[in-house]
């Protein structure tokens, strides 16, 4: 089952990776807040449809719910506007590579603490190695892909 997750995540992230670049374009041409706007409005839709066909809860618990937990909306608003934003501007891996950083750093202090009432794993040497290795590589394909960039504007 592990593996089947693992997978499922690595198709995941190659579909955020493809709509990174495809929603970049659609914002050079609509703009970012309209695109972001299409992408939500589409997203939304396309969940009612499967909410009233498909769904087993109740969607009115979600007014229950503490106002803390709803916050994270605007979690995910402010992660495909930033994404929109910058891929037309520093490019698709740049981009995501930002993004796993800013993952990886907020899922392993979550984890370290055990916030939000999920599983605490303690921080240690291998993360943080793992961590520092991620900035490393940002950098890289920052620098590579600047030098890249320079190249081609030459011509």
């Amino acid at each position: 089952m592990g593996l089947l997750i693992i997978a499922a995540s690595v198709a995941g992230g190659t579909l955020l990776s493809s709509q990174s670049s495809i929603n970049g374009a659609l914002s050079r041409k609509a703009g970012t807040y309209e695109t972001t706007f299409f992408t939500f409005i589409t997203g939304a839709l396309m969940l009612a449809l499967l909410v009233l066909f498909f769904g087993t809860g109740d969607v009115m618990k979600i007014l229950e719910a503490p106002t803390w937990q709803l916050s994270a909306v605007w979690f995910g608003v402010g992660y495909l506007f930033l994404t929109v934003l910058a891929v037309p501007k520093i490019g698709v891996i740049a981009t995501n590579i930002a993004t796993i950083i800013g993952q990886l750093g907020a899922g392993m202090l979550i984890d370290h603490f055990g916030w939000f009432g999920g599983l605490q794993i303690p921080l240690d040497g291998e993360r943080i190695t793992a961590f520092i290795l991620m900035l490393a590589a940002l950098w890289l394909i920052y620098k590579a892909d600047k030098k890249q960039l320079q190249k081609t504007e030459h011509f």
